[in-house]
């Protein structure tokens, strides 16, 4: 499967490589346009491509002036609309416009720049990309717009002039507990575009045999969570609803930025999760970070169906935010017999 989360390194690798290499990135979109503002596509002098712009509608078009202002050495601003009779064949419902900003790097974006910007990305720091198409001013920024950070929301600003590209860490996701809901959870967390880790120090669970090809730590959890880190752009599941697993887990991540934490186990087990965590000290919106019983309550049955609903969670409180807190103990059918 073709990655979307690497394009600035794909594209600085080709600049180096000396084949000469364009960013082209959606900077606005109306209607029904397929890719989210901030995507981009990484254009070689050969034609070679990375990522995407549209739902593949575009990207010859776009291939062929970003080639065109390579040679020429400057930026390109390009729109596009997709009517309503050309929809149905680009899997649109109805027609969309997006506007594409075209940039060679070398000769309009620095590579300086964007090595800083890779750079940066690599550490695992988010940064904002900041570019005015018209005067031509790029900066490189991790201060100030905090809500755009936070909801990963590239865009124009309210000038209209100023366009922010925001680049987040990857999206990480800790899961604690090698167990059945696991391995339906690690291939969905992929999928979704997160980079899935295990911890699990029952090496018996967590085998090469049941997880074939993913990263599994065989370390006590709080060990584990150390080693890995947390930050803002990482989910942290718990499965194995056994104290002595979970709860060192949870006692460093309730201190942390995680933007997810969801623990399995039935409203008795979270209540007697709750109390623990009282008696040790953690405050009432520390202990409300918990999602527990873990995952939306969709009648999920089959652990396939309850790592589906865990996903669905934690997306809902990536896109929508910290507000989507957890069900304050209402519990998920498909958690009534986790203990």
């Amino acid at each position: 499967m073709e990655r979307f989360d690497n394009i600035p390194e794909i594209a600085l690798g080709w600049h180096r490589e000396g084949k000469g290499a364009v960013l082209a990135t959606v900077v606005e979109t109306w209607g029904s346009a397929p890719r989210r503002v901030g995507s981009q596509l990484a254009i070689s002098s050969e034609g070679e491509i990375q990522g995407s712009v549209s739902g593949g509608c575009v990207e010859g078009a776009v291939v062929v002036e970003a080639i065109e202002a390579l040679e020429a050495g400057e930026s390109r601003m390009l729109e596009y609309g997709i009517s309503d009779g050309d929809a149905f064949a680009v899997g649109l419902a109805c027609g969309g416009t997006i506007r594409v900003l075209v940039e060679p790097i070398g000769a309009v974006l620095p590579e300086a720049m964007l090595a800083d910007l890779v750079a940066a990305r690599t550490a695992r720091q988010p940064i904002a990309y900041v570019v005015n198409p018209t005067s031509g001013a790029r900066s490189l920024t991790s201060d100030g717009y905090g809500t755009r950070f936070r909801m990963d929301r590239s865009g124009f600003e309210e000038d209209g002039e100023t366009f922010v590209a925001i680049h987040n860490p990857p999206l990480r996701m800790l899961i604690v507990g090698a167990v059945h809901i696991a391995q339906a959870l690690v291939p969905i967390a992929r999928l979704a575009g997160y980079d899935p880790t295990l911890i699990d120090p029952r090496e018996s669970f967590g085998s090469e045999a049941r997880f074939p090809g993913e990263t599994i730590l065989h370390d006590w959890p709080d060990e584990g969570v150390a080693s890995y880190g947390l930050d803002s752009r990482t989910a942290l599941v718990l499965l194995t609803h056994d104290p002595k697993l979970d709860d060192p887990a949870l006692e460093q991540a309730l201190r942390s930025e995680v933007f997810y934490i969801g623990a399995l186990g039935s409203k008795r087990t979270h209540a007697k999760r709750v109390a623990r965590f009282e008696e040790k000290g953690y405050s009432v919106a520390e202990i409300g970070k918990i999602h527990g019983p873990v995952g939306l309550d969709i009648g999920a049955a089959s652990p396939a169906e309850i790592a589906l609903s865990i996903m669905a969670e934690c997306t809902e409180v990536l896109r929508h935010g910290p507000e989507n807190g957890p069900k304050n103990g209402s519990e998920a059918p498909s958690e009534k017999a986790a203990g």
